[in-house]
């Protein structure tokens, strides 16, 4: 358990300000958000976006896609869609399955938290064909995964960031969220009762209330700074610059 500290140190181009979007308390659990937080995909073919295409009602389409486990042609077939080429979805499909890489410093971050005794989990809007690839590229399996398909709800809904802190028993302001979707990852963490870092690794965010984060190795330094104070006997919270 570690006590967030009120600021992340900035780089020199950036002034180091108040860390907002945290409570100051005690942080025993860290969420992710998985694609563009703790991997990428190198070739990018979006099969279930183009099926969602054939359907008159796109946001419908998403929905269904997201909050149910299935395949492509299960999707399909749900939709109701037609004159669309399954066969050619599904090696798309292949393709960008086989093309997803972990950012280069995400094991390393999540040995390390885990070493440090935090709860890990992964809360994320995703199609069902793509979580166990991710697993298996991780060191190790999260302690819990807040998959939308299988929780039925998607991230800003607050049932899925309720549904993630009770299963790893933690409340909500005892746990972080950090993830590249401002309104998904940030905003509705936040308004769920979590803490929340918004990871921005373009310095596209034009946002002035954010708590950003250029690369998820910023998280470390925030905890290992307060854990330094509390070792010395100090407690609340601590600002770096």
């Amino acid at each position: 358990m570690r006590d967030l500290p009120a600021a992340v140190a900035g780089r020199p181009n950036r002034s180091a300000g108040p860390l907002l979007g945290l409570h100051t308390m005690t942080v025993n659990a860290v969420f992710f958000d998985a694609f563009g937080t703790l991997c990428d995909i190198g070739i990018k073919r979006q099969p279930f976006a183009q099926l969602a295409r054939f359907h008159p009602d796109r946001r419908r389409a998403r929905d269904l896609i997201m909050t149910q486990a299935l395949s492509l042609r299960d999707a399909a077939q749900e939709l109701q869609v037609q004159d669309v080429d399954l066969a050619m979805l599904e090696e798309d499909l292949v393709t960008e399955l086989a093309s997803i890489r972990l950012y280069p410093e995400v094991p390393e971050l999540l040995e390390t938290l885990r070493r440090q005794g935090f709860r890990i989990g992964i809360v994320s809007n995703l199609a069902a064909p793509y979580a166990e690839p991710l697993l298996r590229l991780l060191p190790f399996e999260p302690d819990t995964q807040a998959w939308s398909f299988e929780v039925g709800h998607m991230k800003p809904d607050p049932r899925i960031f309720a549904w993630v802190c009770e299963r790893l028993n933690v409340a909500p302001h005892e746990a972080l969220m950090v993830g590249d979707m401002f309104a998904d990852d940030y905003a509705g963490a936040l308004a769920s009762g979590l803490n929340a870092l918004h990871l921005d690794r373009r310095e596209e965010a034009r946002s002035k209330v954010a708590a950003t984060i250029r690369t998820l190795d910023e998280i470390l330094p925030a905890l290992r700074v307060q854990s330094d104070f509390v070792s010395m006997g100090q407690t609340g919270s601590v600002g770096l610059s």
